[in-house]
């Protein structure tokens, strides 16, 4: 191991039994796209402790199960399961499957998504506690959730009621004031984008898309407007000042200093999403940066 996954064993216990704190390491990787078990097999080997499985549209789970399948240590979370449509019982029922074969190594992160993108959208903090009830009567263990949080509110509810607090499309200074909120118990897992680019307007040009996608989207917009952004920030694709403060970019050594900030702000762990071409190999970049990760913590 690089140093990047710090070292734990695993206990096979009962379902019943309550599980000790999830061990996601300091580093993981978040990845929107369908990830390939030859990849996570890599990732491991490179020494991230988490891989994070965004757009999760499946409720019995099937892709967490085959990447925990064919890794030997690294932690699957999904980042995030969307409450909306996905019913909590069916959740429930492929958590208690996929634990019960790979104790330790399954988080389960949900969360209420956005208005925009649902039209059964409607008081989500209600219909989040709810979803909670249920994932509770089915066996999912609190030290084995966490949610996606960006507001006071729902960070506070992730603290009670979760093991983990996953903010997405955050700077330091939300990592920073989330930590305030929380306390020193709950995880903190902030998403961090990069960009392997040193040539500024190359790396705008690759991120451009993903910054403006989020933009579209009021939970994101409103959150930035709390970190001090304003409407010349949000015009045309977003200001050169919000593209630097989302999206880290440069080489592996000044992107490594930009997810440590997480850390330095109060994080216990950072999910990184490696942006680049469209059909580039991630790989290179992957290993290019846990190398930079690696040399940072020693």
């Amino acid at each position: 191991m690089i140093g990047i996954r710090a070292s734990a064993s695993s206990v096979v216990r009962g379902m019943d039994e309550i599980p000790r704190k999830i061990d996601l390491g300091a580093f993981g990787v978040w990845r929107h796209d369908r990830t390939e078990p030859e990849l996570a097999v890599a990732l491991e080997g490179l020494g991230y402790g988490t891989l994070w499985l965004g757009n999760v549209t499946d409720p019995d789970l099937t892709e967490a199960e085959r990447l925990l399948d064919a890794t030997d240590r690294l932690v699957v979370a999904t980042g995030i399961v969307n409450i909306w449509s996905n019913p909590a019982d069916r959740v429930a029922r492929a958590y208690r499957r996929i634990a019960g074969r790979h104790p330790d190594r399954f988080l389960l992160g949900v969360g209420a998504g956005h208005p925009e993108a649902t039209k059964e959208f409607v008081r989500p903090y209600e219909a989040l506690n709810a979803y909670l009830d249920v994932l509770d009567a089915g066996g999912v263990p609190v030290a084995r959730r966490a949610l996606a949080a960006l507001g006071p509110r729902v960070l506070r509810l992730a603290g009670d009621r979760t093991a983990a607090a996953h903010p997405y499309l955050v700077t330091p200074e939300h990592t920073r004031r989330a930590r305030e909120l929380l306390g020193v118990g709950p995880l903190l897992a902030p998403e961090q984008k990069v960009v392997l680019e040193t040539d500024p307007a190359k790396a705008r040009a690759i991120g451009d898309a993903t910054l403006g996608f989020y933009l579209g989207l009021t939970n994101y917009v409103g959150n930035l407007r709390r970190l001090g952004f304003d409407d010349t920030d949000f015009a045309d694709g977003g200001s050169d000042r919000l593209f630097d403060a989302l999206i880290v970019h440069g080489g592996p050594d000044r992107v490594a200093e930009g997810v440590r900030a997480h850390l330095d702000a109060g994080a216990d762990h950072v999910a990184v999403q490696l942006l680049h071409a469209e059909g580039a190999d991630p790989l290179p970049g992957y290993r290019a940066l846990a190398g930079a990760l690696q040399a940072g913590g020693e």
